[in-house]
């Protein structure tokens, strides 16, 4: 029986949403609405994948302005809770982005929040990518919005504590040659002892992720460094915001 990953048990546990309850939704939602407004997606009822959805709410954002949605993320509890707003333009289903999902059906694939290099190999990631690709018809695009690798290097914040309704989370961060990583230690007086888990994302540059996007027949076509829309600059920009397009490779 295969071990279970650290993204399964993390993803799942209570204590996830409530450490991440501070992220700035309205922020989030923004960044959403200006990438509609720079992609301009037509027709109106385009049909969108958001891929590792959480428990769905930049999906509801994107199904109230028109679009057919659909959600896949590997959590259970994440799509049970997601599915409670499920309707005719808004689905949801338990699914890991590393297996095919449907295949030429999507105008816009999106991946936001640094939702991809959390898998062992380098082969799992691939999969999710290819995966990606294939769920786009040819002509559509993918958005995948992931971390900086070299300003995250310069900026990592190595330790910090977090507290919220009596649950304290000490938190310490590094980053190897391949990976960035976060150990999460939970307090909380419900607990016999502490629980622990470890995040891990992988390092990978512009050029890393040009060349998994070019041998999945995907393009790259714009790179953006913040939610703004602003220059991607290797070294100041906090986010790398890639836009790519599928295209065909000749017979």
């Amino acid at each position: 029986m295969a071990a279970v990953e650290w993204f399964e048990k993390w993803f799942d546990s209570p204590y996830y949403p409530v450490l991440y309850h501070q992220r700035d939704e309205a922020e989030a939602d923004a960044f959403v609405d200006r990438l509609i407004n720079h992609l301009n997606p037509v027709p109106a009822g385009s049909k969108l994948l958001d891929i590792a959805c959480g428990r769905g709410r930049h999906a509801q954002h994107l199904a109230s302005k028109g679009f057919d949605v659909t959600g896949i993320d590997l959590s259970p509890c994440s799509i049970e809770a997601a599915q409670q707003y499920s309707s005719d333009t808004l689905h949801f289903y338990l699914h890991d982005m590393r297996l095919p999902f449907w295949v030429n059906y999507f105008d816009y694939a999106f991946n936001f929040f640094t939702s991809f290099g959390y898998f062992r190999t380098e082969r799992e990631n691939y999969n999710a990518i290819r995966t990606m690709a294939n769920a786009l018809k040819p002509g559509g695009t993918l958005v995948i919005d992931y971390l900086n690798t070299h300003y995250t290097e310069d900026n990592l914040q190595y330790t910090q504590e977090e507290e919220y309704r009596g649950i304290k989370f000490y938190i310490t961060k590094w980053f190897d040659e391949t990976h960035f990583h976060k150990k999460i230690e939970i307090m909380d007086e419900q607990l016999s002892e502490p629980l622990i888990f470890t995040e891990q994302v992988a390092k990978y540059s512009l050029g890393d992720m040009t060349d998994m996007l070019a041998f999945h027949n995907l393009q790259v076509q714009e790179v953006y460094g913040d939610y703004f829309f602003g220059h991607y600059d290797v070294k100041k920009s906090p986010r790398m915001i890639v836009l790519a397009k599928k295209f065909l490779p000749p017979i």
